[in-house]
C-alpha cells in the first residue's frame, strides 16, 4: 500500500522532506515504520493550512491506515512463527520413519521366503477387485481376487505360488488393480512396500528417501509397517 499526503498548500513538499528526506511525494507503507508514519503525521499538522485544517475524518484515516499495516505485519510474524513449527514438526515426524517400511503408490511387488506384501488405494467403494501378478517378462503369475472392498487402502499378501500352485522363485514381481462397482470402473492405485532409508530436508520441506523408488512427501505414505 502506498500513502500519499496531500495539504494543498506549499507545506507539502516540505512535509513530505521532513519525514523521509527526499522530493517523492509517496511513501511506501511496506517500508515505512510505524515511528516514520508518526513523524509524517506529526510534521503534516505543524505545516497544515490554518485556514484549510485536517479535518477529524482525515486524521482517522491517517490512524487507521498504519493500524492496518502494523496489524498485518503482527499477522505476518505469526504466520511466519507457525510455518517455521509446522516445518520443525514435519521433519520429526519424518526422521522417526527412517528404517520403518511403508506403503506408497507403485507397481512393484518383492517376494521372499515369507511371501510378498503389497497394497491397493480405491477411489470408491468396489465389489470386485482383482491384483494381477507378472514376473520381470511379463508373463501372468497370478491373479488374486480380493473381493468386495470398500474405498481407501487395504494391503494384501502373495504367497509366492503361480496360477498352476508352483512355487515361483524370490524376487521382484510387477502389480496392477483393477476394480469395478457393478458396471462402472472404480479409479484403483496399486501401492508397494519400501524401507525408509534416510531423510532430505530441503526449502519445500523433508522428503523420505525410499532407495530405488525415490523421493516421497509424508504424504505420499498410505501406511506404514
Amino acid at each position: 500500500m502506498v500513502s500519499t499526503v496531500t495539504t494543498g498548500n506549499a507545506a507539502t513538499q516540505a512535509l513530505v522532506d521532513a519525514a523521509n528526506g527526499t522530493g517523492s511525494k509517496t511513501v511506501s507503507a511496506a517500508v515505512a515504520s510505524q515511528d516514520r508514519f508518526l513523524k509524517l503525521l506529526t510534521t503534516q499538522l505543524k505545516n497544515q493550512d490554518p485556514l484549510n485544517p485536517m479535518d477529524n475524518a482525515q486524521m482517522t484515516s491517517q490512524l487507521a491506515q498504519i493500524s492496518t499495516v502494523d496489524g498485518i505485519t503482527q499477522l505476518n510474524a505469526t504466520l511466519q512463527k507457525l510455518v517455521s513449527s509446522s516445518v520443525n514438526s514435519q521433519s520429526l515426524q519424518a526422521a522417526a520413519l527412517v528404517g520403518h517400511q511403508v506403503m506408497v503408490a507403485g507397481s512393484g511387488l518383492e517376494l521372499g521366503t515369507a511371501g510378498a506384501l503389497g497394497g491397493v488405494e480405491l477411489g470408491a467403494n468396489a465389489d470386485q477387485v482383482t491384483v494381477t501378478i507378472k514376473d520381470a517378462n511379463g508373463i501372468v503369475m497370478a491373479a488374486m481376487d480380493l473381493g468386495k472392498l470398500d474405498a481407501g487402502v487395504h494391503d494384501f499378501t502373495w504367497d509366492g505360488k503361480n496360477s498352476a500352485g508352483v512355487q515361483a522363485v524370490n524376487g521382484t514381481y510387477s502389480i496392477s488393480v483393477t476394480a469395478t462397482q457393478g458396471n462402472k470402473a472404480v479409479t484403483a492405485t496399486a501401492l508397494q512396500l519400501a524401507a525408509v532409508q534416510n531423510i532430505n530436508q530441503s526449502s519445500q520441506g523433508s522428503t523420505l528417501n525410499l532407495g530405488s523408488l525415490g523421493l516421497f512427501t509424508l504424504n505420499d505414505v498410505k501406511q506404514i509397517f
